[in-house]
């Protein structure tokens, strides 16, 4: 069942991201007034400068809340308190969270939000298929090689368009309110598949190279992130792919209705719209 929303206004935070950008497009395409939040849009909203945060959620009913760069980062959970703060004072009434499956740091984050006393949803999410496409992954994947400390462990890679697709949902539908949805997708792939299946639809030798995270620490310093930064990412990613993770859900269909999309159909999409083009 689907509210009247036409006449509410949401904040959608980092929206110009892979999730944001999405779901700042399906809710206008509801009709819903978007407030569309970034760094450099009309809307200023900056996770690391709080002063943006009162004037972006002035006059909001809702707001989708993608704290960057991960809801696991040591200082989650104060960001998700003051922020928390910051909605009811505005007047904020439902908010729905981006969080990351399997992840404890992450859950703290969440109770730190929850602490607000506003209705809250929030979304685990397994590792975004986009990620291949989209992000700095994607040249990796030009180059021909998958570099990433995830050695042979599976993961049930989930479509950031599904994803968009239940937080529409979520910020629409009043039965999920209060609700905690775990997203994956359909099947489990070890980084060497996923390779594999990229290779098949772009015509190329596409290969995984397993490294461990102090590498790909150093890795990421070679591309300009601090050090702190860097192991801190490294380590998160290690702690992800240990296995815990490799495991399905049905929730993408429970709020969705339809099975999520598969890797290998995002894969001939993503080659098809030129993702990997030269």
């Amino acid at each position: 069942m689907t509210e009247n929303t036409t006449n509410e206004t949401v904040l959608v935070t980092a929206a110009t991201g892979k999730t944001g950008r999405r779901v700042a497009e399906r809710l206008t395409a509801r009709g819903v007034r978007v407030r569309a939040g970034s760094r450099k849009g009309a809307v200023a909203f900056d996770w690391a400068d709080e002063s943006t945060w009162a004037p972006a959620l002035h006059g909001a009913d809702a707001a989708y809340v993608n704290y960057f760069p991960d809801l696991a980062a040591p200082d989650a959970p104060q960001v998700m308190r003051a922020f928390g703060r910051a909605a009811a004072d505005a007047g904020v009434r439902r908010l729905v969270l981006l969080s990351g499956r399997g992840e404890p740091d992450a859950v703290v984050a969440e109770g730190a939000l929850r602490e607000s006393g506003l209705e809250l949803t929030v979304v685990r999410a397994a590792f975004f298929a986009q990620n291949f496409s989209e992000g700095a992954m994607r040249e990796g994947v030009q180059a021909g090689e998958i570099v990433f400390p995830a050695r042979g462990t599976a993961e049930p890679f989930v479509d950031a368009d599904d994803l968009a697709d239940v937080m529409v949902a979520a910020l629409t539908e009043p039965e999920h309110r209060g609700a905690v949805h775990e997203l994956t997708g359909p099947r489990l792939l070890t980084f060497a598949e996923v390779a594999q299946e990229i290779g098949r639809v772009t015509g190329r030798d596409v290969r995984y190279v397993p490294v461990s995270a102090v590498e790909y620490a150093q890795a990421l310093q070679q591309f300009g992130l601090p050090e702190p930064d860097a192991e801190w990412l490294a380590g998160l990613f290690g702690t992800l792919l240990d296995g815990h993770n490799a495991s399905l859900t049905d929730g993408v269909e429970r709020v969705l209705g339809r099975a999520p999309k598969d890797f290998a159909d995002f894969a001939k999409d993503a080659a098809a719209a030129g993702a990997w083009a030269a």
